[in-house]
C-alpha cells in the first residue's frame, strides 16, 4: 500500500512519462482494477477499512470534526481494540505476520507503554515502522503542515490580541483610557506565553512525533529519511526469507508518497517530476525487489500480491518554492479528502500466476474493504458472524467466475458524513453516482482547496444539494456534467431508490466510541514516547548503532 499515490501516476494506469516497470509488471501479469475504491479519501479512516472489512464509521474511525487523521503519537484514539482484522485471523490460523512501514492507526490509550493500538495487539507479529505518518514537519526545511490551520485559525486572534495591546498602551499614555500597568503586563504575560508555546510546538513536533519503532521499541527519534524506502525494503526481504517455507502476511505500507517527500541518491533528481517522481520510481523499484525476492524462493506461484494507494492524490500539495509534491489523478475530479472520483479512485491491481487472470482489466466498482473477505477465505477462515463485514470475497470476479462485482451499492463518507452514493444496478451498465454536498474548492474553479491544504466536511466549507448532484460515471468519469430530470428522464427515481439504500445502510450502523473525538486526538504528555530524557530532546538513534555493529561482508 502507498501513501497518496494518484491512479494517474502509474504506466499500467497510462502514465506516459513516469517510470513504473515492476507494477507494470504486477498488472501485466494479473488483474487491473479500475474502478476500485478506497472506503475514505484519508489514511486512518481507509487504512481501518482496509484491515477490517468495515466501513469506518462502523468502528468509531471517522472524525465527527474536521480532523479526520490521527496527527500526534500520544493521542489516545486508535483501532479499537475489539475490532478484528484480518492480521489477528491469519496469525490464529499460523501465519506470520508483518506490518512495516507506515501504520496511522493509534497507540497507546491510558498509559505509555499499553499498546492497546500498536500493530502487535492487532494481530501483527513484527512490526518495524511509524505508528503516526510521515509530515513535512518529520523533515527540516520542509515546513509545516500546521501553517494552513495556524493561518486560518490563529492569526486573527493573534493580530487582535496585538492590535488590543498596542491600543491600550496609547490610550493609557495620552490619558484617554486609565489602565492599572498590573493589568497589562499580565495581558501581556498570557499573549507571550500562547506565543511561546505555539513556538515549542513547532520546534518540538519532530521530536515527539516522527519516530521509528521496531515492536514495542523506538529505534530512531527522530526519524531519519535517509535511505528510508532501502531500509523498509530490507526489513520486508529479510521478514519473507525467515518466512519461505511457512505461511507469511506481510503488509509492506509505504510512507512514500505522502509529504515530506524523500529519495535515495541512485532515485534523487532522476525522474521527469522532480521529487515526487523520484519518489514514485524508487517506490517502484521497492516493489520490484519484493517481486525478486518471492521468485528467489520460489514463491510467485504460492504468493497473491495487492497493490494499491490508500487514497487518491494530494492534489493541494506543493512546496514552499513552488514544485508540486503532489501525485497525478489522471481524468479524475479532485483528490485527498473529498469523495470525488480522484480522492477515492485508486490503483487496484492483484497478481497470483496460475490462478489470477493474466492481463486482464475489470471495470466493476470494487472495495479496498474486499480485501478483508478474500484474504480471509483464501486461508480458510470463515468470516466472523458478529459483526457486518461490507467487503466481498474477489476471487470469483478475480477467476472469471462472475462478470458482474457483487457491490450494488458503495457508500462514500466524508469523516462520519455521508457523502455520496454509488449505485451499480444488476440490470444496467451505468453506475450512478449522487452527491448530498460537495467541498467548496478554493480559489474557485480550481481542483481543490489550496488555501486550506485540505478539502473539509461541514460547515461553510462545503455546500448541500438538493436534490443531490446525480452523475452517470459509466458516460462521465471526470463528474463534468451534473445530470438534471431534463437531461435524465429517470432522475427522481434514481435518487429514490439511492434514498432507500441510504436508510437500510443507516439501519445498520450502531452507536460506537468516537476515536477520533478532540479528547482521543490532542496530544497527552502521559502518553508521549521518548527513547531518551524530555531534556534530550527525545533523541535516539539505535538504527545507525545498530547497522554500525554489523560485521563487515
Amino acid at each position: 500500500m502507498v501513501d497518496d499515490l494518484g491512479i494517474g501516476d502509474l504506466g499500467c494506469y497510462g502514465n506516459k512519462t513516469l517510470r513504473t516497470p515492476n507494477i507494470d509488471k504486477l498488472a501485466k501479469g494479473g488483474v487491473t482494477f479500475t474502478q476500485h475504491i478506497a472506503a475514505s479519501p484519508l489514511c486512518t479512516p481507509s487504512r481501518a477499512a482496509f484491515l477490517t472489512g468495515r466501513y469506518p464509521v462502523r468502528s468509531g474511525m471517522a472524525a465527527l470534526s474536521n480532523i479526520g487523521v490521527f496527527l500526534f503519537s500520544a493521542s489516545s484514539g486508535g483501532l479499537p481494540t475489539e475490532e478484528i482484522t484480518f492480521a489477528k485471523l491469519l496469525k490464529q490460523k499460523g501465519y506470520s505476520t508483518a506490518l512495516i512501514g507506515k501504520w496511522h492507526l493509534g497507540l497507546n490509550c491510558n498509559s505509555k507503554d499499553d499498546f492497546c493500538h500498536h500493530p502487535l495487539n492487532h494481530g501483527f507479529d513484527y512490526f518495524y515502522g511509524l505508528t503516526v505518518t510521515s509530515l513535512r514537519d518529520c523533515k527540516p526545511g520542509e515546513g509545516s503542515v500546521f501553517v494552513a490551520g495556524v493561518r486560518a485559525y490563529l492569526a486573527t486572534p493573534l493580530q487582535l490580541i496585538g492590535i488590543t495591546l498596542i491600543s491600550l498602551e496609547v490610550l493609557h499614555y495620552i490619558d484617554l483610557l486609565r489602565i492599572p500597568r498590573g493589568a497589562l503586563r499580565y495581558f501581556f504575560l498570557i499573549s507571550t506565553v500562547l506565543f511561546g508555546l505555539l513556538l515549542i510546538f513547532f520546534y518540538t513536533f519532530r521530536y515527539l512525533n516522527c519516530f521509528l519503532m521496531r515492536n514495542h521499541q523506538i529505534i530512531q527519534q527522530p526519524l531519519s529519511y535517509k535511505n528510508l524506502t532501502q531500509r523498509l525494503t530490507e526489513e520486508a526481504v529479510q521478514f519473507i526469507g525467515r518466512n519461505a517455507d511457512a505461511p507469511f502476511l506481510l503488509f509492506l505500507s509505504y510512507l512514500q508518497v505522502h509529504t515530506a517527500l524523500y529519495a535515495s541518491k541512485d532515485f534523487k533528481g532522476k525522474s521527469k517530476h522532480g521529487l515526487y517522481g523520484d519518489a514514485v520510481e524508487e517506490m517502484d523499484w521497492s516493489v520490484g525487489k519484493i517481486l525478486d525476492v518471492l521468485e528467489k524462493w520460489n514463491l510467485n506461484d504460492k504468493t497473491l500480491v495487492y497493490f494499491t494507494s490508500d487514497q487518491g492524490a494530494h492534489v493541494e500539495e506543493v512546496s514552499s518554492t513552488g514544485e508540486v509534491h503532489g501525485g497525478y489523478n489522471g481524468i479524475y475530479k479532485g483528490g485527498k479528502a473529498t469523495n470525488w472520483e480522484g480522492g477515492i479512485r485508486v490503483p487496484g491491481l492483484l497478481h497470483w500466476p496460475g490462478v489470477v487472470q493474466a492481463g486482464v482489466h475489470i471495470d466493476e466498482p470494487t472495495s479496498n474493504m474486499d480485501i478483508f473477505p478474500t484474504v480471509v477465505k483464501l486461508a480458510g477462515i470463515p468470516l466472523p458472524k458478529d459483526r457486518i463485514i461490507d467487503g466481498h470475497d474477489l476471487m470469483p470476479l478475480l477467476q472469471g467466475k462472475i462478470l458482474r462485482s457483487e457491490h450494488e451499492f458503495l457508500f462514500h463518507y466524508c469523516n462520519a458524513y455521508l457523502n455520496a452514493v454509488r449505485w451499480h444496478p444488476g440490470n444496467s451498465e451505468s453506475i450512478w453516482k449522487a452527491f448530498f454536498f460537495t467541498p467548496n474548492f478554493d480559489p474557485e474553479g480550481s481542483n481543490g482547496c489550496y488555501n486550506s491544504h485540505v478539502c473539509y466536511c461541514y460547515g461553510r466549507l462545503v455546500t448541500h444539494h438538493n436534490p443531490p448532484l446525480l452523475f452517470d460515471l459509466s458516460r462521465d468519469p471526470g463528474e463534468k456534467s451534473p445530470l438534471t430530470p431534463e437531461t435524465e428522464h429517470r432522475f427522481y427515481e434514481i435518487l429514490d431508490v439511492i434514498q432507500q439504500a441510504v436508510n437500510n445502510h443507516t439501519k445498520s450502523l450502531c452507536i460506537v466510541s468516537n476515536q477520533l473525538s478532540w479528547g482521543n486526538i490532542l496530544w497527552k504528555p502521559w502518553l508521549q514516547l521518548c527513547c531518551s530524557s524530555f531534556f534530550l530532546s527525545c533523541y535516539c538513534d539505535h538504527e545507525s548503532e545498530e547497522k554500525l555493529s554489523l560485521p563487515k561482508a
